[in-house]
């Protein structure tokens, strides 16, 4: 179920990054043979118990992420986007199914091992900027703290690091000035920094730009967008800003704990011989069969308890069903 819609082409820039990103991702993977799969979800189930009462968070997501893919995730409150994240983090732990990323089993993980996970292998940027940052220390002082605990990088190696990744994201200027001394989306740079800070091959984001207005939102994305293209990092990041998902190539969408939708874009030539951006939205298709239709078509022909499936030479038709006594609804 697809529906193509084509528009101008403001964002040539995208393929290019995603290329670049994609050389880079294949050059620390050590081959194109080791780019897929990077992070996979299978059947994943999270259920939280609170007082003798079980909220099913997660109901059997399915997710498969390449390596150095910069990707989005969409979703209404509760939807199961945020348990996803700390799942994938290492800061929460899956009750069924399996969760994958790089070759960490992130459902039988030991403690020492998980936390070699988070040390080594995962960044991590929160929404509250407060959270990012020691407010004690320098922006530059920041990114060195994690190369130190991770990689054991300490005096002139560390500072000329931290101040090139600084520079990478754009705030280089903000290297000897404490968070107190810089805007929201100075310290959300620096954050993005300090998340790359100990060469992890993952990068997830929590609602990075929800405090944020729309031009320095702007800015954080461009910074996550640089880090994807020039260190090859695969990218995961969790967003209610539409602006935000539409700069990525596949933006997926969660919906009562599973993967519902997503909307994949793509550059071609045009009549003209100007690149376009194609923009392509798809349901879903569990190994059982199931799918879930978009609620904008659900409300539109009023679909309700059941629908007509008609099989095509090349499609399904999906009508409104009846009302049970064999009338049209």
């Amino acid at each position: 179920m697809a529906s193509p819609t084509t528009t101008a082409a403001p964002v040539p820039d995208l393929a290019v990054l995603q290329r670049r990103a994609a050389e880079r991702a294949a050059a620390r993977a050590g081959g194109e043979d080791r780019l897929r799969g990077h992070i996979v979800c299978d059947g994943l189930v999270r259920i939280f118990k609170t007082e003798g009462v079980e909220v099913v968070a997660l109901q059997g997501l399915d997710l498969v992420v390449d390596r150095g893919e910069l990707l989005a995730i969409v979703g209404a409150s509760g939807s199961g986007k945020s348990t996803v994240l700390n799942i994938l983090s290492g800061l929460d732990v899956p009750t069924a199914g399996i969760a994958r990323v790089a070759d960490f089993d992130l459902l039988t993980m030991s403690p020492k091992r998980r936390l070699r996970y988070r040390r080594h292998t995962v960044g991590f940027v929160w929404q509250q900027t407060a959270r990012n940052l020691l407010p004690y220390l320098t922006a530059r002082e920041n990114v060195e703290l994690p190369m130190r605990l991770a990689r054991g990088l300490r005096g002139r190696a560390a500072r000329k690091r931290a101040t090139e990744l600084l520079e990478m994201v754009g705030v280089g200027y903000c290297a000897d000035r404490r968070p107190d001394q810089m805007s929201g989306g100075e310290q959300q740079r620096c954050a993005v920094a300090v998340a790359v800070a100990n060469d992890p091959e993952v990068l997830f984001a929590d609602e990075p730009t929800g405090e944020l207005d729309e031009a320095t939102a702007a800015d954080v994305f461009g910074a996550l967008r640089t880090i994807n293209a020039e260190l090859g990092v695969t990218i995961v990041v969790v967003t209610h800003d539409h602006a935000v998902s539409s700069q990525v190539r596949r933006t997926v969408a969660i919906r009562d704990g599973r993967t519902a939708s997503e909307v994949r874009r793509s550059t071609r030539l045009g009549a003209d011989g100007a690149e376009e951006l194609v923009t392509e939205e798809y349901a879903l298709l569990d190994r059982s069969g199931r799918m879930q239709l978009p609620a904008a078509f659900v409300d539109a022909l009023s679909l309700r308890d059941r629908v007509r499936l008609n099989l095509e030479p090349d499609h399904v038709e999906v009508r409104p069903g009846g009302t049970g006594n064999g009338e049209r609804s």
